[in-house]
């Protein structure tokens, strides 16, 4: 999931055995709260972006992924014990070969206009997602579904996909091959309902705004008109689980500066925060801090259409030129970890050994600081380009924390090579990413956290064809690593296992994108606000649950 900010019991996940954690949301602090319940339940919430749209089938940030989170709802969802749990599935039968499932769907499921949730919503939502007109950025989680490919290059009619209705209330889904891992990508907002008859009245504008939207969650949108940076989610009374609901509306705004934030929370406007930079190290061990662990690397992505980025000893340089552990010491200052690969560390382990995905798949000196072989690859470089001197444009989001961090890559680079000239592009989030997803771009710094806990969710998406590889890198050896792991190993773990592996030092020793950090964020948390879920694979908050106490 292409993620909006930097900031911040196991479950045996599929044949890899990695380790999912959610965590309740709660605090440190040893005065006692009371467990009564608030006679007001509202609570104010804050992003750094704003919202890029409420159409499940097109959002790829994280602002938008949280706001769909809390407005609709799939057949899965994860638990507070880091469980996959049925949200609108009742049943879910798979057959031997592990290929068909075959989900029964609640009666009492309801849209937020009074419209049943049926079998039907999610068939038309799934081949919404695949089909090429709509120009989703995740149709790469429909790839075991059967014919979903072809679907999506345009060589079958999005009615071919493998799922279909059984009568009113029952789903049928055909896989391509085994997928150990499925009910967890059923789990993603892709995949969840819609309303045809509502996408249908309104057309291009359904998900522009909130009246343009119609819900199955525990709350529903007011006041986003497409364009604002503060709206409220309130309880969703057509609900089916409305009981289950405490809070009575979130107050959300968007807060680009930390010091913004931070002054809205001391005023009690909000009630849950991150701290970064120094607020975190001043502020990390306050009796109210919560740390938030996240399965997310932040990099930088290259454009390799032409131009001087297709050379692999610039890249190199760019990544050694970079001290990653003065960045997270000196400027982030919040418990992040510097990358060694592109799927973090604590995510996966070897399922024979136990050995962490990170640390086996680590490819020495592709992203180890070393100035003197930084300069050595730039050298290399600007001889292959003939240029006696470069100049380069980094594009990236403009909230104060990712301008802190873009500060700090320019001055190394500058420092460190010889005749570079990098030159800072910071703009609001959204234009940031429709830039980068239409190539126009030389070097972008983005991040990207696990769609659900498998490293296939950070590793298909540098696949040649994936419409997440804004920069285009292709490599044969790669795509056939990524094709292995899916097709003929799919079920044999440790083949599969290796296949991943050498897929991550491909993409490492060809420096196909650098990673430069895997952020770790610290909450600051109104102690009176209790029953909020966590997910550490994908960052994401679950007000379902959440509360306030007198």
């Amino acid at each position: 999931m292409r993620k909006s900010i930097i900031k911040h019991s196991l479950l045996s996940v599929g044949i890899l055995g990695i380790g999912l954690l959610l965590t309740a949301c709660g605090t440190k602090s040893s005065t006692q709260t009371s467990n009564k319940l608030a006679a007001k339940q509202q609570i104010g919430l804050s992003t750094t972006a704003e919202i890029t749209s409420l159409d499940l089938s097109k959002i790829y940030d994280k602002t938008s992924f949280i706001q769909i989170d809390e407005t609709f709802e799939g057949l899965y969802r994860y638990d507070a014990n880091g469980n996959v749990e049925p949200a609108l599935a009742t049943k879910t039968e798979i057959s031997k070969d592990g290929k068909t499932y075959t989900i029964n769907i609640r009666h009492n499921a309801k849209w937020s206009n009074g419209d049943p949730v049926t079998a039907s919503d999610f068939v038309y939502s799934w081949q919404r997602a695949v089909n090429p007109k709509t120009a989703s950025q995740y149709t790469y989680l429909f790839d075991n579904v059967k014919n979903a490919p072809a679907i999506v290059n345009g060589k079958l009619s999005p009615s071919k996909l493998g799922v279909k209705a059984v009568g009113k209330y029952q789903l049928k889904v055909q896989l391509s091959r085994p997928t150990t891992y499925f009910k967890m990508v059923m789990a993603r907002e892709t995949l969840y309902p819609l309303d045809k008859k509502v996408v249908e009245k309104y057309g291009k504008k359904y998900g522009t705004s909130a009246k343009y939207t119609v819900y199955n969650g525990p709350f529903k949108n007011v006041g986003w008109t497409g364009t604002n940076d503060s709206w409220k989610l309130i309880k969703n009374n057509q609900y089916w689980d409305k009981k289950a609901v405490k809070l009575s509306q979130i107050n959300y705004t968007v807060a680009k500066s930390p010091s913004t934030a931070y002054n809205l929370f001391q005023s009690g406007k909000l009630d849950l925060i991150s701290l970064v930079g120094e607020q975190a190290k001043q502020l990390g061990n306050n009796k109210d801090a919560v740390k938030r662990p996240l399965a997310a690397t932040e990099y930088l992505q290259y454009n390799q259409r032409n131009g001087v980025f297709k050379n692999r000893n610039l890249r190199l340089a760019f990544s050694l030129a970079l001290n990653r552990n003065q960045l997270i010491n000196k400027v982030m200052q919040n418990g992040s970890i510097a990358s060694k690969g592109f799927v973090p560390l604590d995510f996966a382990k070897n399922p024979k050994t136990g050995k962490d995905f990170a640390d086996e798949a680590f490819v020495p000196g592709t992203v180890d600081y070393d100035a003197t072989k930084a300069k050595q690859y730039y050298k290399k470089a600007l001889s292959q380009l003939g240029k006696k001197n470069l100049t380069v444009k980094l594009l990236s989001a403009d909230d104060d924390q990712t301008k802190d961090v873009i500060e700090f890559i320019q001055s190394e680079l500058q420092q460190t090579l010889p005749g570079l000239k990098v030159q800072s592009n910071s703009i609001p989030f959204a234009s940031m990413l429709a830039r980068a997803s239409s190539g126009n771009f030389e070097v972008n710094f983005t991040g990207w956290s696990a769609d659900f806990a498998d490293p296939i969710s950070f590793l298909s998406q540098f696949t040649s064809n994936n419409p997440e590889n804004n920069g285009k890198w292709n490599n044969q050896k790669f795509d056939q690593a990524i094709k292995n792991s899916n097709n003929k190993d799919a079920n044999n773990p440790t083949k599969r296992w290796q296949d991943l592996i050498n897929a991550e030092k491909i993409l490492a020793s060809d420096q196909g994108i650098t990673p430069i950090y895997q952020p770790n964020g610290i909450d600051l948390v109104n102690p009176k606000l209790k029953g909020v879920v966590y997910d550490r694979i994908n960052g994401h908050y679950d007000y379902r649950t959440a509360y306030l106490t007198k």
